[in-house]
């Protein structure tokens, strides 16, 4: 065996050595691999579900919200409908009580005003002649 032999035998035990120590960290490297890969099979065969069961509850959402969309929107109008109305009896009604408070005002002052005349005929301090009482 000459030198060059050896050196070569040697040369291909280092790289059998080398081969070994990198395929250990390799294989592991294939089992984190295929877990990644169930991984991301149970991740895509439990999401697809889910995806289609948010999908209904948002169709399902978006119907209801339309209903409450009438909904207000009849409100709105009914609500519209009484301040109109309110406002129509106001201008109907208060318009006429106004001025029946206003002339009942009227009477009970000119009642109370003739109750003050009997009672001091001549005004108060003043005698029969008009003049004051000092």
């Amino acid at each position: 065996m000459t030198g060059g032999e050896i050196a070569g035998l040697l040369a291909a035990g280092v790289f059998a050595v080398l081969v070994a120590l990198l395929a250990v960290p390799i294989l592991k490297l294939g089992k984190v691999f295929d877990e990644l890969r169930l991984t991301i099979r149970a991740l895509n065969n439990e999401t697809v579900p889910l995806i289609d069961e948010v999908t209904r509850t948002v169709s399902t959402t978006n119907s209801q919200l339309e209903k409450v969309d009438g909904i207000t929107t009849n409100v709105s109008d009914a609500s519209a409908n009484v301040s109109a109305l309110s406002s129509l009896v106001a201008s109907t009604v208060g318009q006429p009580l106004i001025k029946v408070a206003a002339f009942s005002h009227g009477v009970r002052r000119a009642f109370a005003g003739e109750a003050e005349h009997r009672a001091d005929p001549y005004g108060s301090a003043s005698g029969p002649t008009g003049e004051g009482t000092p």
